[in-house]
């Protein structure tokens, strides 16, 4: 069955919630899908819009939010499909083009991470400054023009990473920044793996963020991910990891999370 145009479902977006253009399109990691409940807008189920991912991990909702947030049209997707689901790293390009065409300039992408660092520890929020895409796949394979060649210095959007230390620092929430380095999953990393990464200069480690930071910059937008540490990486502490501690853990950061947009958006509204 072939899935529908990008047109016929920004079309059908646009029936359901109007034709005001968003300014921000945002991921929401594991366990973070409550801050969609934050919009005042519509819900529309990613069922009712053929060839969006329908996310199979627990913890993820599989809805799109369209509405005001903090005085900001935005566009909230609620679950997202990872690599280890289905083997497709470009899960994700149909629904952020799709963003592009409801008329975002800019991404914002959460997710659920471990921690390699001691004053990085679980419930802290950390800005990527960047990645190291450990896995090697990318979501431009198979893309046959020349836009494929995109340069990632600079990815992560500098003014943006500081309008978000800006608002932690004025909600009195400890920020810290560093590299996020991304592994396929769905298994943990060893403990021999995260001696490796963090040799590499990696800081944290996750299964997502980074193939869609690289469609975004593919499709123009400006970038920006915030991680919610969960739990220290395999072999630095004693606590199980799991899925269930992930989602168990992630509300204490999607707590503070909630704070700095609120003080965010606001500034960056009209300026994007």
């Amino acid at each position: 069955m072939t899935a529908p145009s990008i047109e016929t479902l920004v079309e059908t977006i646009r029936a359901r919630v109007g034709d005001a253009p968003v300014e921000m399109a945002m991921i929401l990691g594991s366990g973070l899908g409550p801050l969609a409940d934050e919009v005042e807008g519509t819900h529309i189920p990613y069922t009712d819009l053929p060839g969006f991912p329908h996310s199979g991990v627990s913890g993820h909702s599989a809805e799109l939010v369209i509405g005001t947030l903090h005085g900001m049209r935005v566009a909230v997707m609620s679950g997202r499909e990872h690599y280890y689901e289905n083997g497709r790293s470009d899960a994700m390009r149909l629904p952020l083009e799709v963003m592009k065409e409801l008329g975002a300039k800019a991404l914002l992408v959460t997710n659920a991470c471990g921690s390699f660092r001691g004053d990085i520890p679980p419930g802290d929020l950390m800005i990527i400054a960047d990645h190291i895409n450990y896995s090697g796949l990318n979501p431009l394979i198979g893309e046959p023009t020349d836009a494929r060649f995109v340069n990632m210095t600079d990815a992560y959007d500098p003014a943006i990473r500081t309008a978000i230390e800006e608002a932690a620092q004025a909600q009195g929430i400890d920020i810290k920044s560093g590299v996020y380095s991304w592994y396929s999953g769905p298994s943990f990393e060893t403990p021999a793996e995260i001696r490796m990464l963090k040799m590499l200069g990696a800081d944290t480690v996750g299964m997502s963020t980074v193939p869609e930071v690289i469609l975004g910059r593919f499709l123009g937008l400006r970038c920006a991910a915030v991680s919610v540490v969960t739990n220290m990486a395999a072999g630095l502490s004693d606590e199980n990891i799991s899925h269930e501690h992930t989602k168990n853990s992630a509300p204490i950061g999607a707590a503070k999370l909630k704070g700095i947009i609120a003080r965010l958006l606001p500034g960056l509204t009209g300026t994007l």
